[in-house]
């Protein structure tokens, strides 16, 4: 699940196969009219989707030329992408 917060979007529950769709749609839909905060420090589960849908918004952020701000990527999360070798091709994480 996806909910504004502020200035922030909060990223909760499971990103898995079966829900990255709706939320990576989701996330492109905000970068469409602005920079994109979003905080991760609420999943609970990841696989491989997750990977690919941050890698998704970071292109679609680049493309649009806005900007991806990340806070709270799992250490699942990271640690898949590190896996895969693409870890240097997330956004780097904020404060």
């Amino acid at each position: 699940m996806i909910v504004r917060e502020d200035e922030r979007l909060v990223v909760s529950g499971q990103l898995t196969m079966s829900t990255v769709p709706a939320l990576f749609a989701s996330g492109l839909q905000q970068l469409r009219s602005a920079d994109l905060r979003v905080d991760f420090s609420q999943v609970e589960a990841v696989d491989s989707a997750a990977v690919g849908m941050l890698l998704g918004w970071s292109r679609a952020a680049q493309h649009s030329q806005r900007k991806l701000h990340v806070t709270g990527l799992p250490e699942d999360l990271l640690s898949l992408a590190r896996l895969y070798g693409v870890a240097e091709l997330l956004p780097q994480q904020s404060a």
